[in-house]
């Protein structure tokens, strides 16, 4: 056994609180305080990061410091989040002597403590230390603006709350990403249709307002953001929709890199802007019977939603104010009161803007899933970033939902760093002083616990359709007056009270029951199956599995006349959020975690400033005082004595390493630790020892590269030595028999000389002949031939190993069937531009563009591009697959950039994280930004220079090549065969005029969608254009609005528009 004094080499008690000193409440505040004032917003506790939200941006998260930690040691680098990420992704490598084992990274904190900010920085640091560059690492970076535009909305606390959590998982192979996957917990619905005081909804709809363009909100039937309830007829300041502008075009292009069809994004915003008009619908009693009608100035807006959700307007209607129901065969309709119609309002709004949610997140995980043999085992790195713990002036069941996932986290985190630890040190009878800490496990079992947690009463109170909200409350009361983590509430309102980790917290029971049953009005669910508009037809097709997530997959069966959607999903809210929530914590429990707890400095969201009950409230209840004790004096790592001797017995350097305790003991004696404890079955070590054995073995790992490297050298130098001496041997033989052969045939011309002599004839003189190149042209230097497959390997080949087998000779059968694969490839590459890219490129005068030259080699490009200035470029069809290449001419040098055309018609450079509509847009917006990572700004096109090149014949041949129905155009803009002499500019007419021709045939008939999949795109060029289904019927109802509507009304609704765009002025 080995004394544990000495510790880690320190790297300063301001960097590493598990270092301090003296340890109290104090001193940690005092060593936080100090560290956030010089803008270090980083802190070790051992392993784990405390990261305080600065609440502003700050020069630490760029490429350079991402880069820095990337190549150096983090152990010798200041505490960063890009070091837990770099933990995480060597951890699952199995890296320093460990053994590759699934990560996950678990951040915590409360509302506006910086969650969301770390994933994004997690997720950038882990695709950098990925370095393949590949398509899939951007749209994995592209997933959180897109997911904060949906989920996320303004609070009271936070500005960019998130309002329901995700847990992504990163799935690799060896060190490269092959796909991701991602989990969505509890969207918290309920602020589609009301928002409290000082609250937003969800930033899409101010996203809509602030970046549509005033024909586009036409197109979707959009008016003045004043007139809409949902959003509380407020919108912002000209700042703050100048802001939201600019989000909604980073959300446009977030859609446009991951893979969303245009149509499919057409379709949910038409949803989304149904979802608003839906809120505006009010209703009034009817005077005869007692039923409810639609308000006379409300029946543009029931006309409006019923057009953009693409159902009838009747239809809908009845699903508002009345239910119908079957009995005994009997149809029997039952009219809503003036609150249940609204209810019902509400309810379709919630679950239509829930399920686009949904589809949007289940459309993500398509789109990136891996695409790899299922047999093959794929490591993962998961991140959660959950909704923070939150206690409001009012409290409703999302806030209760959201507090019961803070404490499973809570307890995660006391299991596996005092529960676990203390247990061990318990079994294996070492001196240890017990830390006592808050544990959470009474509140665990108050919420979930069966048959008498408070979910469990609240699903059976669901089920009674006579309970109500008092009842539930008198249920609570009578089951828990026990308990010391529950409080009966006070006075006139409905409330209860529980004793959280994080403290006491009031929620208001009003809505609990209603938003548990999370119910839809009978009938709305087939009436949205059988919508013209494809998307909301899949989204009520879909089913809803046991965890609340949407399966668009499985398609459900309607039967006429019934609502099945109740009746088959039995799962309450409650229940489904429980069952994500459990295996949630199944993941965790299975990885090897990593945590990063967000602290707020202060409530008021103000940059440099540090309030000291505030963040001495945080540090209590997550426990950090115990936890740096137990980081400064336990032992985070407690490997098995096999599990060490298999791990690490390479640091003995001696084959057969017993795995017992005596090889264990033998291996820390050749190493230079201080500060671990042998155990009765395993040993105990500080949480910096792991990465100190980690450097023993790269050190031997280095050491065993340069002994492979040496003996290698040794071998294929022996053996290039005997090949070259075979080959000189035999050059050798050659040459002796050559000289053989040689004299002979002079002694044979010899003796025929001596018996006939002939005249010897005088040479031809040779007339000069015209040089290729002009005289006033300086001759061009020859180009290089590139050298030849069928060439036989020579000793400077690599090939020198006798045991490896030798290259095959190539013959004329290979070489012909090369040439045969190229020219396959060619002509799919061809037909590719011809059948899906001539008429998307051609510009508005019916001529390429200048810079496009058809189907060109490499070296042909750089030859094209080697006299001109800098900046100069090209673009080119590739030769061996569809898609293009950008050849730009750089600084000594020319660079080639892949441009891949996605599946939903998006072109991107690789590498790039901007998806363009068009070929064109991607060129003049690189005419204006550079491409990374140099930055290089696009300038002059190169030009054709002559008719005969390559690219001229691959133009031609997509005019000569059309159907015959395509060239039936008029005798002066027939295409014609020409030869090589035929000139540029008659070329590109011919090919004009056919693309004219095929567009005008092509764009008579506008034919409708009949599938997602099969949804059509529009260039960029002002070609064919998406529009929602019934977009007729849109414009009528938005006209009939503006109708009902006074003058002042539409004198507000002009300004604001005003204000939202310079191009967003309606005359009308």
């Amino acid at each position: 056994m080995v004394s544990r004094g000495e510790r880690r080499p320190s790297c300063g008690a301001a960097g590493n609180l598990a270092e301090l000193a003296e340890l109290d409440e104090e001193a940690l505040l005092g060593g936080l305080r100090e560290r956030f004032l010089r803008q270090q917003v980083y802190t070790d506790v051992g392993d784990i990061l405390i990261a305080m939200n600065p609440f502003q941006p700050l020069p630490l998260c760029g490429r350079e410091v991402s880069e820095r930690y990337r190549r150096q040691e983090t152990g010798t680098l200041p505490p960063h989040i890009f070091a837990v990420a770099s933990r995480a992704y060597y951890g699952m490598l199995g890296r320093r002597g460990n053994r590759p084992q699934n990560q996950c990274i678990v951040i915590s904190g409360e509302s506006g403590a910086g969650k969301t900010e770390s994933t994004k920085l997690l997720l950038q640091h882990i695709m950098n230390l990925c370095k393949g560059n590949s398509q899939l690492e951007r749209q994995i970076l592209q997933v959180n603006p897109l997911l904060e535009a949906f989920g996320n909305a303004q609070t009271a606390m936070n500005d960019n709350s998130s309002r329901f959590g995700k847990y992504i998982q990163l799935r690799f192979q060896n060190n490269t990403v092959q796909g991701a996957k991602l989990s969505e917990y509890l969207l918290e619905k309920s602020r589609v249709v009301q928002q409290d005081i000082g609250e937003r909804n969800f930033h899409i709809f101010y996203y809509m307002f602030a970046g549509l363009s005033s024909e586009e909100k036409e197109m979707y039937g959009l008016l003045d953001p004043s007139l809409y309830r949902y959003i509380s007829g407020r919108f912002g300041t000209s700042d703050a929709a100048q802001s939201w502008k600019h989000k909604y075009q980073e959300m446009c292009n977030a859609l446009d890199m991951v893979g969303f069809q245009e149509q499919e994004q057409v379709d949910m915003q038409t949803i989304l802007a149904g979802v608003l008009s839906l809120g505006n619908v009010t209703f009034e009693p009817e005077e005869s019977d007692g039923s409810v009608k639609v308000s006379e100035v409300s029946q543009g807006w029931l006309k409006a939603a019923a057009s953009q959700f693409g159902v009838q307007e009747d239809e809908l209607l009845n699903c508002l104010i009345c239910t119908m129901s079957v009995t005994r065969g009997e149809q029997i309709q039952r009219f809503h009161t003036q609150q249940q119609a609204e209810d019902a309002r509400d309810s379709i709004a919630k679950v239509a803007y829930g399920r686009v949610f949904g589809w949007i997140v289940w459309k993500i995980n398509e789109l990136l899933a891996e695409n790899v043999d299922p047999e093959v085992e794929l490591r993962e790195i998961g991140i959660l970033d959950i909704f923070g713990f939150e206690n409001f002036a009012v409290n409703h069941f999302e806030q209760l939902c959201i507090n019961l996932a803070n404490e499973q986290l809570q307890h995660f985190f006391n299991h596996h760093i005092f529960q676990l630890e203390q247990a061990a040190y318990k079994e294996e009878e070492l001196p240890w002083e017990t830390i006592t800490f808050n544990n959470n496990e009474p509140i665990l079992n108050l919420l979930l616990a069966k048959p008498v947690g408070l979910l469990s009463l609240l699903d059976e109170q669901s089920a009674f359709p006579q309970a109500t909200d008092k009842t539930f409350v008198d249920k609570l009361n009578s089951s828990f007056k026990a308990s010391l983590h529950f409080q009966p509430g006070r006075g006139r309102v409905l409330c209860f009270s529980i004793i959280h980790y994080a403290g006491k917290v009031q929620y208001t029971a009003g809505g609990f029951l209603e938003k548990n049953r999370d119910t839809l009005p009978a009938n709305v669910h087939g009436l949205f199956i059988n919508s013209v508009t494809p998307l909301l037809s899949v989204l009520f097709k879909a089913t809803i599995s046991r965890t609340g997530t949407l399966m668009p997959h499985v398609k459900a069966k309607v039967i006429p006349g019934a609502d099945k959607f109740n009746s088959t999903r039995k799962q309450s809210a409650g229940a489904q959020f429980r069952h994500s929530l459990m295996m949630l914590m199944e993941r965790l429990y299975s990885a090897n975690p990593h945590f990063v707890r967000c602290i707020k400095p202060n409530s008021q969201k103000e940059p440099g400033v540090v309030d000291s009950q505030v963040v001495l409230q945080q540090l209590r209840y997550n426990g950090l005082l115990e936890t740096i004790r137990i980081r400064r004096d336990g032992f985070s790592w407690r490997p098995s004595f096999e599990e060490f001797a298999e791990r690490y017995g390479i640091l003995l350097v001696k084959p057969d390493v017993s795995l017992t305790k005596e090889s264990c003991l033998e291996i820390l004696q050749s190493t230079e630790l201080s500060g671990w404890i042998c155990g009765k079955s395993r040993l105990f070590f500080k949480y910096w020892h792991q990465e100190q054995l980690g450097k023993y073995v790269e050190r031997l790992e280095r050491a065993a590269v340069v002994i492979q490297k040496v003996f290698r050298g040794f071998r294929y130098r022996k053996s290039y030595l005997k090949l070259v001496a075979e080959q000189r041997a035999q050059a050798r033989r050659l040459q002796e028999e050559a000289e053989r052969e040689r004299r002979q045939q002079l002694a044979v011309e010899a003796e025929a000389q001596k018996r006939i002599s002939f005249p010897v004839p005088m040479p031809r003189k040779r007339h000069p002949r015209p040089s290729p190149n002009p005289p006033d042209k300086p001759p061009q230097p020859p180009v290089p031939r590139p050298r030849s497959k069928l060439t036989e390997s020579t000793p400077f080949d690599n090939f020198l190993d006798h045991s490896a087998p030798r290259p095959v000779l190539g013959t004329k059968k290979q070489a012909g069937e090369e040439a045969k694969m190229r020219k396959c490839k060619r002509g799919a590459s061809l037909r590719w531009f011809k059948e899906t890219q001539a008429e998307k490129v051609v510009q508005d005068d019916g001529a390429f563009p200048s810079w496009l030259h058809g189907m060109i080699s490499r070296r042909e490009a750089e030859n094209l591009l080697m006299d001109e200035p800098l900046g100069c470029f090209l673009v080119r069809i590739s030769q061996s697959q569809p898609g293009y290449t950008l050849t730009y001419r750089g600084e000594g040098r020319c660079r080639h950039y892949m441009i891949q055309v996605q599946p939903n018609a998006r072109y991107v450079i690789l590498g790039e994280d901007q998806a363009h509509a068009s070929l064109t847009e991607l060129v003049q917006y690189h005419q204006a930004v550079g491409i990374q990572p140099f930055m290089e700004k696009l300038t002059v096109p190169c030009g054709q220079k002559s008719s005969e090149i390559l690219n001229c014949k691959d133009l031609e041949c997509v005019t000569l090549d059309l159907p015959a129905a395509m060239r039936e155009a008029p005798p002066e803009e027939q295409p014609c065969p020409s030869g090589p002499s035929t000139s540029r500019s008659a070329l590109q007419s011919r090919a004009a005029a056919a693309l004219r021709h095929m567009w005008s045939g092509r764009t008579k008939n506008f034919p409708d969608q009949q599938s997602l999949d099969k949804s059509s795109t529009k260039p960029s060029s002002g070609k064919k254009r998406v529009f929602p289904r019934l977009h007729s019927s849109i414009r009528l109802a938005m006209q009939e609005i503006q109708q009902l509507s006074s003058a002042p009304l539409n004198t507000s609704v002009q300004s604001c528009c005003q204000s939202l765009s310079t191009d967003d002025v309606n005359p009308e």
